[in-house]
């Protein structure tokens, strides 16, 4: 069993946020409330398929996904993107394909999440922990 299943990561500090959010193109207004959350994530396993949930009381976003195997994306901030996830040992490399790419790569461990996203030279690191 993977260190992450049947399990909730909620976020408790961010960093590099907002210059991420700039340069992906995010206007102030929804900056100022991406900065202003901390969503719970988790991911489920069924089969081969994926599901990542992302849960805030912004909006709360679901993706499924077959690991290698290319799927439609739309973005919290609205951008059509085509994504690939695959795993790297407890780390989920999840790779977004558009008009501003951007690479997310989330590393599971029983009590902690780290994501680390990279859009351009913008690089934003969000601390989760199990709840």
């Amino acid at each position: 069993m993977a260190v992450w299943e049947g399990k909730k990561y909620k976020m408790e500090k961010s960093e590099g946020f907002d210059d991420y959010m700039k340069a992906l193109g995010v206007g102030m207004v929804l900056r100022k409330l991406g900065n202003s959350i901390s969503p719970t994530v988790e991911l489920v396993k069924n089969g081969d398929e994926y599901t990542f949930n992302t849960l805030s009381t912004f909006k709360n976003t679901t993706i499924k996904f077959k690991l290698g195997e290319e799927f439609d994306e739309e973005t919290v901030d609205g951008r059509m993107v085509k994504s690939v996830c695959t795993f790297d040992g407890n780390k989920l490399i999840h790779e977004q394909k558009g008009e501003k790419p951007t690479t997310i790569v989330r590393e599971f461990t029983a009590t902690d999440l780290t994501a680390t996203m990279t859009a351009g030279n913008a690089k934003c690191v969000r601390y989760y922990k199990a709840v």
